[in-house]
């Protein structure tokens, strides 16, 4: 099992904060409450949160341009096909939640 760099958010939290995570389907569902899905932010950084977090009514967390996420996500790195580190820095996550309006 191989862990990666990766910001958590809580819908609690400000920003989140930096973490090492097993990047087992298992353990991200269970990060983020169910099943997964994964957006990209450019480049090769993905959100990962619960597909279904609005229809589970979870408590909103963030928004995006153009979306409200809920629940807690992951934002991480890909490379090809799978996870990797997260590529930018918790500086510069700070930098696109305010950008987004958050």
């Amino acid at each position: 099992m191989r862990k990666i760099k990766v910001i958590v958010k809580r819908p609690d939290e400000e920003y989140g904060h930096m973490t090492n995570i097993s990047d087992s389907l298992k353990n991200l569902q269970k990060t983020v409450e169910g099943y997964i899905e994964m957006i990209s932010i450019g480049g090769n950084t993905c959100i990962i949160c619960n597909e279904e977090g609005k229809l589970r009514n979870l408590r909103p967390n963030f928004r995006t341009e153009n979306d409200i996420i809920c629940g807690t996500v992951i934002i991480a790195g890909t490379n090809e096909d799978e996870l990797d580190d997260v590529p930018i820095s918790f500086g510069f996550w700070k930098e696109i939640l305010d950008s987004w309006g958050n």
